[in-house]
């Protein structure tokens, strides 16, 4: 396909093309005598996981790493198409608790409050933390969930999303694990960790649990990528271990 037919067909542009061969994201597969840019099969499949994790914000120098750790384009594929299928049901469950509300307000009717947060942030990982650290650690988290106020919903996301905006941040500029904008950084994260009732309460779990987190940031691209992707990630894990490490001394 020419590079006007990729663009086309992927929702992009020949500049983003040629920028991904610039850069050493994605070359064409062939160059004609004429100058033209060939991509094929193989091109096309690589562009395919550019742009999933294009969609999930993680950069584009993070991307080639990506792409250079993880050759094993069905395997890696496998493991975004389950991320993919899990934001779905959660998409789905959202939609549905919106078109609740809406139809409570338009007849009149209060919404009703233990369904308006269904498929939200707050039961988006259950599985993990019931496999690891247990169901009533979720159970236990979830009603904490549950008992709060909308505005206390709201200010919990709004510290969760300026956290991981934060962490992609340092991670993008560089900034040393060790240092001391990522040891504060370290420091807020258990405290938005104790908020709700995790193992972090537990000042006997709390140095296991936090490197356990840290590791699953890595290992789960879901996770991975509220921080920026594998890199800021591993970033966010290295400073956690960091954190544990100081007050192991």
């Amino acid at each position: 396909m020419s590079i006007q037919q990729v663009a086309r067909v992927a929702g992009t542009t020949s500049r983003a093309l040629r920028h991904y061969d610039r850069i050493g994201l994605l070359h064409p597969s062939s160059v004609g005598a004429n100058g033209y840019r060939m991509y094929d099969a193989d091109a096309l499949v690589r562009l395919q996981r550019i742009l999933l994790l294009r969609d999930m914000g993680v950069g584009l120098a993070q991307i080639g790493e990506i792409l250079e750790r993880h050759a094993d384009e069905a395997g890696s594929l496998r493991t975004h198409l389950g991320w993919l299928e899990q934001e779905r049901r959660r998409i789905e469950r959202q939609i549905s608790a919106v078109a609740s509300t809406v139809d409570a307000i338009e007849n009149g009717r209060d919404p009703m409050t233990e369904n308006m947060f269904d498929g939200f942030d707050h039961t988006q990982h259950q599985e993990e933390v019931e496999r690891r650290w247990g169901a009533e650690t979720y159970a236990s988290s979830d009603r904490w969930w549950r008992s709060l106020s909308d505005e206390e919903r709201a200010a919990f996301q709004e510290e969760t999303r300026a956290l991981a905006a934060d962490w992609a941040a340092a991670a993008e500029e560089g900034e040393d694990p060790r240092s001391a904008r990522a040891q504060e950084l370290a420091e807020r994260h258990v405290a938005w960790l104790s908020a709700s009732p995790t193992p972090a309460r537990d000042p006997e779990q709390l140095h296991g649990y936090v490197r356990g987190l840290g590791d699953m940031y890595v290992a789960d691209p879901r996770f991975g990528a509220n921080y920026g992707g594998e890199a800021g990630a591993s970033f966010v894990r290295d400073a956690l271990r960091a954190w544990v490490e100081a007050r192991e001394r």
